[in-house]
């Protein structure tokens, strides 16, 4: 008879998991229990699924709160009733509006006020009055004690013992930001909020059998199910399934002579026919067409976008334009896509430019409905380190005892305290925190999507569901993908960039021409990527060059071999020396051949999310569907489900079965485990592999465009100053940002690229408008008193771009023009710009000679810029060694101690097998040519990196697969110059405008 029980979906409320509440009640004996979490449905799928392994009847509902003070709560007498609730709370959350004391009408849900707030009178017949345990003796001397037929057992259940209670009330304090000591009763449940047996509530309201019954009336009357793992998407995109089978063809028609000429293949049409029967038996039309019209629109945008995911294993996608990947060409499986075998619907991922993701979503709303179309949610969880810090706030713990805690390995030395911060912080890791917003996920439902739960109302402004991708799988919901991605901008902007700038149109989906490209080759080959999509990364730089890459197909494993799950179980390292070595290739077909004979493409080495399937299904046996299950199993969440574990009990059953041996077994399954949940589907690393090339070949034909689209988009791997270096070394004369040359974003001009305003650290948006409107609306500034005039700027913000030089044009030295600025504004905070038919000149000084100190430029650039513009770093170097070695020096003395002095970019950290600290270095040296180093853990301990600037590097040069680097064996900092030394004084005070020089420049 429990009417109103939470889980730990009842954020920062609950204590218990659904599994856990399930166990409770059926150690209490229970068949029927009614979910009702606090303003929240996140469990109810997952509840309806799980009730029936455990033989109880699931009831649902939601507990309506207004902060912890419950208002009412509405129970589901049906699928119809638990709409109406999810409505009613969406409303609410929505509308950002408090949970009234009334709820209501609702036809198909039973309410149940607290006690003593509603008057008898005022009930409608489906509403009740509920009593706790706790009230039993109010309720005896109050008038509702005459009129029990209203009148129900509501005794709470959020814990199961003290424990529970006590993690309750933690939770309370972090939810409410306030010590354990001060935290209101108001704010927390009671104490005796716990399960009862049916036996145990009927002998505590033994004396009013008309309440007992009533709530088991309750209880009785309503059910609810779901259809679990069939399709609730959208049905029909068209008007009907003849018309949308009609309309998939016509598309494949057009794709086929848009890819593929007037004469396609007898294969080509041999593939299309063969999916088109699957994706028709499997009733997935409407799926591929909702995303072909999505992706048409964008085009009709001029939006640029990848189709990726296992969606690129298909024909049907590559003729609509989904992908631009040609299954056919790479071999890719479309079982691994869509099979008859397969229970889940199908997956596509589809990044557009960050800049235009959100108006893609609003057309799928608009298109498609906002009553049928959300976000997926997801959850954010309690972590144990994080924790460590909240609890010990929540005792009013010091920040330095709290550090204590977090570094200790052992209980050793703790007092009471600290052991109850520790012993809580383990119990509440993994709780979920609050719901968040999926990275991409968007379901289309055929039914209303109060349907199946609640939305809130992020500030993304599209309702979010309050369950994940996982349970939207298992009711039968299939999320489109649609994902932002800062590399489609740099490609969108840079098509811009070369059009204004030089006139040239690139068709940019012409991918045939790219992969065939020489210079596009020549950039893979010596790693010369910086800027380029997944490929500029130091580790992609050295596994390219060790693969010999420069074409399209060792490109698609390079981008699934270099995941973290392929490298750290050492197949990355096979795979090369395979590659390398046939001889290797025949002495592993010989050690097991039918391994080998399944992943021939990638010499027995799993590369891909489709060898999983393949190896569980060929070489253990594995049907494809179980094989899939495996292969989506290796996520921790499907870890914990009995599937997974009965599908991995097979494969080993099977191998045994098989006569393989158990060594040969482990290790396979070792492989499996170690990489699955990261590798790349071969599809998806295939359309990581076309924007990659999209990229290449921009930076390759138009370098400087293309980096000044990288610097406008935030950069990529490495920080701005590499980006503006890479464009001085290609050309580009680099102009600090300039009150009458420079835009919010770095523009480019010819060759001449001036930076950004954007760029300036401590210089605001506000300021930036106010300058470009002035400039727009009358033209350029003639001098610093005309800027004054017409721009609304704070005298601090105006000092920051004097000493950038965005006044050089004046011909004035920064510290004259810093003299009459503070002349000009005085004690006005900040200037109101008014139009007057005459401005009076401000009184001119003659100033004596002023100081002006070398450093003084770069230090300001560093300030302001956080790199040095027009000074190279290593003129910053307190006594530069005298050290010509440098890095084309390098190739010719491997195997050689060398010393050189290199300038840092950037440090990669990682582990040993040891769990031991190493680290990889990338650097440039005066000619500004990369220079890469690894420090072995002994190194890397007594060595280690000291923050930016300038080293003298000592080690043994390597050649590993062709790839060059120095095994460190010294590395010092050299210590920067400080301004503390004399200043010099300067004979004219525009010296620094006429002596400036790049701060790198590579001979070509």
């Amino acid at each position: 008879m429990s009417l109103n029980c939470h889980t730990y979906y009842s954020y920062k409320y609950g204590t218990l998991s659904i599994e856990n509440l399930l166990n409770e009640a059926s150690s209490k004996g229970l068949e029927t229990i009614a979910l009702t979490d606090i303003n929240s449905t996140s469990a109810c799928l997952d509840f309806i699924r799980l009730c029936p392994q455990q033989g109880i009847k699931p009831v649902v509902g939601i507990d309506f709160r207004k902060g912890a003070k419950q208002q009412f709560v509405g129970i589901a007498k049906n699928n119809q009733g638990f709409r109406e609730l999810n409505e009613c709370l969406s409303y609410y959350l929505h509308a950002k509006a408090s949970v009234p004391p009334r709820a209501p009408s609702l036809e198909n849900a039973f309410i149940i006020y607290p006690f003593s707030t509603i008057p008898y009178s005022t009930l409608r017949p489906n509403e009740f009055i509920g009593i706790r345990c706790s009230e039993l003796n109010k309720f005896r001397f109050s008038p509702w004690s005459n009129t029990q037929g209203k009148v129900a057992i509501l005794q709470p259940v959020t814990f199961r013992n003290s424990r529970d209670f006590n993690a309750h009330r933690l939770l309370r304090s972090i939810d409410n930001n306030v010590l354990l000591s001060k935290l209101d009763r108001l704010e927390e449940a009671r104490p005796d909020e716990i399960m009862h047996t049916n036996q145990e509530l009927e002998e505590i309201f033994k004396d009013y059998p008309t309440l007992i019954q009533n709530t088991k009336n309750i209880l009785e009357e309503c059910s609810i199910e779901f259809e679990y793992k069939t399709a609730k998407n959208k049905k029909t995109f068209t008007s009907s399934p003849a018309e949308d089978i009609a309309l998939i063809k016509q598309e494949c028609t057009k794709g086929l002579q848009y890819r593929f000429g007037n004469h396609p293949s007898k294969s080509v049409l041999d593939r299309v026919e063969k999916e088109l029967s699957v994706i028709l038996q499997l009733d997935f039309c409407s799926y591929f067409l909702i995303n072909w019209d999505m992706v048409s629109y964008a085009r009709h945008k001029d939006y640029c976008y990848v189709g990726r995911g296992s969606g690129a294993n298909s024909m049907v996608a590559y003729l609509l334009r989904i992908t631009d990947v040609d299954p056919l060409e790479l071999d890719l499986y479309f079982e691994r896509f869509i099979n008859p075998y397969r229970s889940s619907p199908p997956d596509f991922d589809i990044d557009f430019s960050s800049r235009d993701r959100n108006d893609v979503t609003k057309y799928l709303f608009d298109t498609h409905g906002w009553n049928h179309t959300a976000l997926v949610g997801t959850y954010s969880t309690f972590q144990y380190r994080s924790m460590l810090r909240e609890l010990g706030k929540v005792f009013g713990l010091p920040a330095r005892e709290i550090d204590r805690i977090q570094a200790a390995k052992s209980f050793a030395g703790m007092d009471d305290i600290s052991r109850l911060v520790v012993k809580y912080s383990k119990l509440i890791n993994g709780f979920p925190s609050h719901l968040s917003v999926h990275s991409s996920g968007i379901i289309i439902s055929d039914e209303t999507i109060s349907t199946y739960g609640a939305t809130m109302m992020p500030p993304k402004g599209f309702p979010t569901v309050f369950f994940s991708m996982i349970e939207a799988e298992d009711i039968g919901l299939s999320k489109f993908d649609v994902l932002g991605q800062r590399g489609l901008s740099k490609i969108k902007d840079s098509i811009k960039l070369i059009e204004d700038n030089t006139g040239d149109t690139v068709d940019i989906y012409d991918f045939q021409k790219f992969k065939k490209d020489k210079k596009v080759k020549e950039l893979l080959r010596n790693g010369l990527a910086i800027g380029c999509f997944y490929v500029e990364s130091p580790a992609m730089r050295m596994l390219l060059k060790k693969l010999q890459a420069d074409d399209y197909l060792r490109l698609v494993a390079a981008s699934s071999i270099i995941r973290p799950g392929v490298s750290k179980s050492g197949m990355m390292r096979e795979y090369i020396l395979r590659y390398r070595h046939p001889e290797r290739r025949a002495a592993a077909r010989q050690e097991l051949p039918e391994l080998y004979d399944i992943m021939a493409e990638t010499y027995g080495v799993m590369v891909y999310q489709e060898d999983v399937i393949k190896v569980a299904h060929y070489f253990a046996g594995l049907t494809l569907a179980e094989a899939d299950v495996l292969r989506r199993g290796m996520s921790w969440k499907y870890k914990q489900r009995s599937e997974f574990d009965k599908v991995k009990d097979k494969f080993f059953a099977n191998c045994d079965a098989k006569n393989y041996p158990r060594a040969v077994i482990n290790e396979v399954w070792k492989q499996i485990e170690s990489f699955a949940n990261y590798a790349f589907s071969k599809g998806h690393s295939a359309s990581y592999a076309v924007e990659s090339y999209q990229a290449l070949y921009l930076k390759a034909h138009y370098p400087l465009e293309y980096l000044v689209a990288t610097i406008n988009n935030g950069g990529g791997f490495y920080r701005p100053e590499l980006y503006v270096h890479e464009a001085r070394m290609h050309g580009a004369q680099i102009e600090a940002p300039c009150v009458n040359m420079s835009d919010g974003k770095t523009n480019i001009r010819g060759k001449v690229i001036h930076l950004g305003f954007g760029l300036m650290r401590g210089l605001n948006v506000d300021s930036i408008r106010s300058l470009l409107i002035a400039r727009h609306e009358d033209g350029p500034f003639s001098n610093l008193a005309d800027f004054v005039n017409r721009v609304a700027i704070s005298l601090e913000q105006l000092k920051l771009l004097i000493r950038i030089g965005a006044f050089r044009f004046t011909d004035k030295g920064k510290k004259e023009l810093l003299w009459d600025a503070h002349f000009m504004m005085g004690n006005v905070k900040k200037t109101v710009p008014a139009k007057t038919l005459f401005n009076a000149a401000p009184k001119a000084f003659k100033l004596p000679p002023l100081h002006y100190h070398r450093l003084e430029a770069a230090f300001d650039e560093i300030e302001i810029l956080n790199f040095p513009l027009n000074t190279s770093p290593f003129t910053l170097v307190e006594n530069l060694p005298d050290i010509p070695f440098s890095a084309r020096d390098i190739p010719f003395h491997v195997d050689k101690v060398v010393t050189i002095v290199g300038y840092l970019i950037h440090v990669k950290g990682t582990s040993t097998s040891k769990k031991d600290y190493m680290s990889f270095g990338v650097f440039v040296d005066q000619r500004g040519e990369w220079v890469d180093s690894v420090q072995f853990p002994d190194v890397a301990r007594r060595y280690p990196f000291r923050g930016p600037g300038c080293y003298v590097i000592k080690g043994k040069v390597v050649n590993e697969f062709g790839f060059i680097s120095i095994e460190v064996m010294e590395l010092h900092r050299l210590n920067t110059v400080s301004m503390d030394n004399k200043s010099t004084r300067l004979r004219s005070t525009d010296t620094y405008y006429q002596t400036n020089k790049p701060m790198l420049r590579l001979e070509r």
